[in-house]
């Protein structure tokens, strides 16, 4: 079946950057002129994906407003320069993409947000992107997912090679067999300590489910932190289908966490056309 929806949790409090995120949600949050959601929702789009499911909290309004077309155009002191500036903003969204968005009462785990969407998604595969992993990549990790979904057929979440101290940061993957990028997983665990810990392979936040997923979210119960944890889903989906491990060609930038957050905009700032030398200068000025 081919695969065209994605869904984009997006109503966590973003706790760990307030007070900056009490009124504004984490996702909007810059790196250099663009928020974390765009990238991630140009991510998806550049993988051939065309229905935007978003999952957001009542705070999270200014997300919808960010792809609504809403920038005057017509104002008469507009300069031309700016009038396309204002229309390339007002066409973030293709016009043959659509967005959907669903309201998240109460933030209950990423598995729970991710339940929420079951109502569009019905019997269809789906993508799961979370924006706060912002990866640097020459082919979106999307695309290069999809890529490899067309020839497994199955359920497949990305991962990274960590250092095992920090895997009671990460859902840990144990694998059974190796194809160069791919493994077939046998075990996953939820944020394990360094001793504990499987594989010193993390799940980074981009998924692709077959809509059997939702079955395992709906019988879990509460697992971590009292929340409806997806790594609990994705073990139990593993002893009755088969669930694929890629790891993705690209850099990622932890974006949930302030020190990662700022990595991004320095590396971006310095690939930026514009000013990137300049940003570099004074760099090496600030540690010279």
């Amino acid at each position: 079946m081919q695969l065209k929806k994605v869904v984009f949790p997006v109503a966590g409090h973003g706790s760990r950057f307030l007070p900056a995120t009490k009124a504004t949600p984490k996702e909007m949050l810059p790196i250099v002129d663009k928020p974390l959601i765009q990238y991630a929702v140009e991510e998806a789009i550049d993988a051939g994906l065309t229905e935007l499911i978003f999952v957001t909290g009542k705070t999270k309004r200014s997300i919808e407003e960010h792809f609504d077309a809403s920038l005057n155009i017509n104002v008469t002191n507009i300069t031309e320069s700016k009038k396309r500036l204002f229309d390339e903003m007002n066409h973030i969204i293709p016009d043959h993409v659509s967005c959907t968005y669903i309201n998240q009462e109460e933030p209950l785990g990423l598995g729970h947000a991710i339940l929420q969407a079951k109502p569009i998604i019905g019997d269809e595969p789906f993508a799961v992107v979370l924006a706060d992993d912002l990866i640097d990549s020459k082919k979106g990790v999307l695309k290069q997912m999809t890529e490899q979904y067309v020839d497994i057929n199955s359920s497949l979440i990305s991962v990274q090679k960590i250092q095992k101290k920090d895997s009671i940061h990460y859902g840990m993957i144990d694998t059974e067999t190796s194809n160069g990028s791919i493994r077939k997983l046998t075990g996953i665990v939820e944020k394990p300590n360094p001793d504990d810990s499987p594989s010193n392979f993390g799940v980074v936040g981009r998924y692709i489910f077959s809509n059997q997923i939702f079955s395992c979210l709906e019988t879990i119960g509460f697992g971590t932190g009292n929340e409806i944890q997806l790594t609990d889903a994705i073990k139990k989906m593993i002893a009755s289908q088969s669930v694929f491990a890629y790891e993705f060609e690209g850099t990622r930038y932890d974006c949930g966490d302030k020190l990662g957050y700022i990595k991004a905009n320095v590396e971006y700032a310095l690939k930026d056309k514009k000013f990137g030398n300049k940003f570099l200068s004074y760099l090496k000025q600030k540690i010279l």
